[in-house]
């Protein structure tokens, strides 16, 4: 059976100053999804999470965690969400155990116990100045203080921004055992490769709207790559599925595929003069770059059906 979906967007309108942020949004994730959630600047990935958690409403649509409306039960959904912004800012005189101690204040209890250990768990030290940490300590804090309601659900808003390498792949280490223990993460970020390692499920945001939306596994096995050396004459990729890249040079040649037919490729393989035939998966970074671009090879969204069954 499907998993039950905890984040749902049906048709979300969010208008700033008259400009168009949210473009009619759907958004559907599973329960205990690690879903990577990417997008430009500007695309609309913050605006989405300030109506998740409640800190914006929507013009038009709806949005719902857990089955209740974020804006009109966001009192209640605060003890069931984590929610990391990218820049957190918290009272910089305080140490890294005040804020803990502070924000106690606004939560049920248990979260105070439960912030002093994850703080533990990350490395930091509570009698430390929290205008004396790096950023990446910083963001720590930012985890620990999302972590502690012990949330069903946690929202991360380019949590790893800004971070060494070590850093972001530690975090990223520490939310994909949070996803092992059935939570839901929603995540944006632009470290696409990296998230590629620990994500279920992508959604790719344009302009307000939800151009392709699947997972993982899905992708991998919809999107390839298909290339080869030829000895005479280059291969006619027709049946072959819908190309949605063909390039290549001197004898070399290659085309990422949507859907590509078995029958046809295993033909392609078997022909005289084809060799170094490879069958592989396309980076979800350059799925990202081929549809993030306003025109792909001449093929805008709506002239590339295959988008919109994924979104289905």
């Amino acid at each position: 059976m499907p998993a039950e979906d905890v984040i749902v967007l049906e048709r979300v309108v969010v208008r700033y100053r008259q400009r168009l942020v949210l473009n009619q949004l759907d958004l559907r994730v599973p329960r205990g999804a690690f879903f990577a959630f990417l997008g430009d600047n500007g695309a609309g990935k913050t605006t989405t999470m300030k109506l998740l958690t409640g800190l914006l409403p929507p013009d038009s649509g709806q949005a719902r965690i857990l089955g209740l409306d974020c804006w009109v039960r966001a009192r209640e959904l605060r003890h069931q969400i984590g929610y990391m912004p990218e820049r957190p800012r918290f009272y910089d005189w305080m140490t890294v155990g005040e804020i803990g101690w502070f924000t106690a204040a606004f939560h049920r209890p248990g979260f105070l116990p439960r912030y002093r250990e994850w703080i533990g768990r990350l490395g930091l030290d509570p009698a430390t100045p929290l205008k004396n940490l790096s950023k990446g300590g910083y963001a720590r804090v930012g985890m620990a203080l999302a972590l502690a309601p012990d949330p069903q659900i946690l929202l991360m808003d380019e949590p790893t921004s800004g971070l060494d390498l070590l850093t972001r792949r530690e975090l990223l280490a520490h939310l994909r055992q949070l996803a092992a223990e059935g939570r839901t993460i929603l995540i944006s970020s632009h470290s696409i490769a990296e998230l590629e390692s620990v994500c279920t499920h992508v959604g790719l945001l344009r302009d307000g709207r939800m151009l392709l939306s699947a997972p993982l596994e899905q992708l991998r096995q919809k999107v390839r790559r298909v290339s080869l050396r030829y000895a005479e004459t280059a291969p006619d990729p027709s049946g072959l599925g819908t190309i949605l890249l063909r390039n290549g040079t001197g004898r070399f040649w290659q085309v990422i595929v949507h859907e590509p037919n078995p029958q046809a490729v295993a033909a392609l393989q078997a022909q005289p003069g084809i060799t170094d035939f490879e069958d592989a998966p396309v980076p979800l970074e350059e799925i990202y770059a081929l549809f993030m671009c306003r025109r792909s090879n001449g093929l805008d969204r709506e002239e590339i059906p295959w988008v919109q069954r994924l979104e289905t």
